[in-house]
């Protein structure tokens, strides 16, 4: 069985887990993949689960991205500047993007429209407990409102996983440390390649983000001798 972003690994991962430490597991932070939900609430049902902040918001950009390609496309208008204006975080922003997104603001009533909404749903989770519980709330009733197709699907999305968002908000969890694993691992298998077995790369990974350090013998630690 090929090993893979499915049901079977993330059921191998709890084979050697173990269901003692399975046990005692609180928190599961996962994207909105059902297959994984069913998993982590047939091995450890007492844990939490809560939906990933950085998914969530990536929903948003893509709907975004949607009403940018949709509202531009009909206007007859090509900006590339126009796409990361949208996209970026405001503190982010160049100059010639500021400027775009300041015309976009004049001209594109429902890009704009579209982009406030994604920077909105950014806010909830940034000041999270019952705050983000109160302006989750209130977004949901502007973005259902919205008469944006996207974001109306995108907030009939969001109503069907609220509960996770609320244990996300309440608890303070995120993918955050895996994801930057993830990018660097993806970073590391591309320094490997050319390396006539994988034992390096894996040897690679547990130096930099396994907190392994190699033993010395016969007093040849580098940082000994300075």
């Amino acid at each position: 069985m090929p090993w893979g972003r499915n049901q079977e690994t993330l059921a191998k991962f709890f084979d050697e887990l173990g269901a003692e430490r399975a046990a005692l597991l609180t928190h599961v932070s996962a994207d909105g993949a059902e297959w994984i939900h069913a998993v982590v609430a047939e091995r450890a049902p007492q844990a939490l689960l809560c939906l990933d902040p950085y998914h969530v918001v990536a929903w948003a950009m893509k709907a975004l991205d949607k009403v940018r390609v949709r509202t531009m496309t009909r206007a007859g208008i090509r900006d590339r500047d126009a796409m990361w204006a949208v996209l970026k975080n405001p503190a982010a922003l160049t100059g010639e993007q500021r400027t775009s997104l300041a015309s976009i603001a004049t001209t594109n009533n429902t890009l704009y429209r579209a982009y406030l909404l994604k920077e909105q749903l950014r806010e909830v989770f940034r000041v999270k407990g019952r705050t983000g519980r109160q302006l989750l709330a209130g977004w949901l009733s502007w973005a259902s409102h919205s008469r944006i197709l996207e974001f109306v699907a995108l907030a009939r999305s969001i109503r069907r996983y609220r509960d996770l968002i609320w244990n996300t908000l309440d608890h303070n969890v995120s993918n955050a440390r895996s994801e930057a694993t993830n990018t660097h691992l993806r970073a590391l298998t591309k320094r490997a390649y050319g390396f006539h077995s994988p034992e390096a790369s894996i040897g690679m990974a547990l130096l930099t983000r396994g907190g392994l350090c190699p033993a010395y013998q016969d007093g040849n630690d580098p940082l000994q001798r300075q």
